[in-house]
């Protein structure tokens, strides 16, 4: 799936770290994660196209669950310890989209700290975070 520049997610993720530095991109995603104001450039590379829909306050506009999708997107490709406390508290959002990629950074990052959220995830309501949640278990386990 293409994204901005004709990119995919992981690509223009990490085009951005080299135009304006990792930590800062890593510092963006968990304001997203967070709830902070959400800067529409950087929205753009996480979300590609579909940043646009969202921006013009369809889909949720900016409170719903895709910016939250895309900044832990972002995060699973650029990880920094920093963003340990934002990724266990998007395990509790009440879109499953946002817990399943919580648990997927959770477990590509072995967030050791992240285990009794990831525990609390793995009797979810929706089968894709259940499964989410198991591999994280067992990468956060390691």
């Amino acid at each position: 799936m293409a994204t901005v520049w004709g990119m995919t997610p992981k690509q223009s993720i990490l085009v951005e770290c080299d135009r304006r530095g990792r930590m800062s991109c890593v510092r963006e995603c968990v304001a997203i994660l967070d709830g902070h104001t959400i800067d529409a450039t950087f929205l753009r590379v996480l979300g590609g196209p579909s940043a646009e829909v969202v921006l013009d306050g369809r889909a949720g506009g900016l409170d719903g669950y895709w910016p939250r999708v895309w900044a832990a997107r972002g995060l699973l490709r650029v990880w920094d310890d920093v963003a340990t406390d934002a990724i266990i508290a998007a395990t509790t959002n009440d879109s499953w989209r946002v817990r399943e990629m919580s648990a997927k950074v959770i477990a590509r990052h072995h967030v050791g700290p992240a285990i009794d959220a990831v525990v609390a995830l793995i009797d979810d309501d929706n089968a894709r975070v259940r499964t989410a949640a198991r591999r994280a278990f067992d990468a956060a386990a390691d």
